[in-house]
């Protein structure tokens, strides 16, 4: 999902309730959520930057907190990681003592009814409250899809965050898209007070084979 990432990690599997339309894992059989103890013992290394829980959202409002400390106390026990956890429900980051980078997802500053996770106000409110705590932030625009470019500015800019990722569909959900103008303009909007890191997915957009 990011080529910043060097290692996955998913204690936590199964079905997230936020259900995306455009989630990548619906393409696998989903199995309600529930912690993988065995993962629990994963050798975790050190001088990697680990995605815990790319898999589901390890924060979604169905996931007990106990497995959510089980993960972290294991996090602990490999300090010279940087971990990268990412939620449509900031509002339950409860942070480790390690170092990392939270993250949440912004894919446009419209309403659109294909996720059941928080709405965008609600994850930019907190996302700026972790920033100014001290704690890093990201935000990943992906999969984009249609925005009013000054709203959706202001709202990325309110995260603070360190960086912004920003990526298209991949999986063919005829989701509602910018054009490449407008990407490039939003683009060049944020690279004012953030750095901006663009997948190569975003080719099918732009044109380019």
């Amino acid at each position: 999902m990011y080529a910043f990432v060097t290692h996955t990690w998913n204690p936590i599997k199964g079905k997230c309730s936020h259900d995306c339309s455009y989630c990548y894992m619906k393409r696998f059989p989903q199995k309600p959520i529930r912690l993988d103890e065995k993962d629990l013992y994963t050798k975790l290394g050190e001088g990697n930057f680990i995605f815990v829980g790319s898999s589901t959202d390890m924060f979604a409002e169905d996931v007990p907190q106990e497995w959510i400390d089980r993960v972290f106390e294991v996090c602990v026990k490999y300090p010279d990681n940087t971990y990268l956890f990412q939620s449509k429900n900031p509002r339950r980051l409860c942070a480790p003592d390690v170092p990392f980078v939270f993250g949440t997802t912004i894919e446009s500053n419209w309403p659109y009814p294909n996720s059941l996770a928080p709405d965008v106000a609600e994850r930019a409110e907190y996302m700026h409250k972790y920033s100014k705590v001290g704690i890093r932030t990201m935000v990943t625009i992906e999969p984009i899809m249609d925005f009013d470019i000054d709203e959706m500015v202001e709202v990325i800019e309110y995260c603070n965050p360190e960086w912004v990722n920003v990526g298209a569909d991949s999986g063919g959900n005829h989701l509602p898209e910018p054009s490449r103008r407008d990407i490039e303009k939003l683009i060049q909007r944020l690279s004012r007070f953030t750095e901006v890191k663009q997948k190569a997915n975003l080719a099918r957009i732009y044109g380019v084979s």
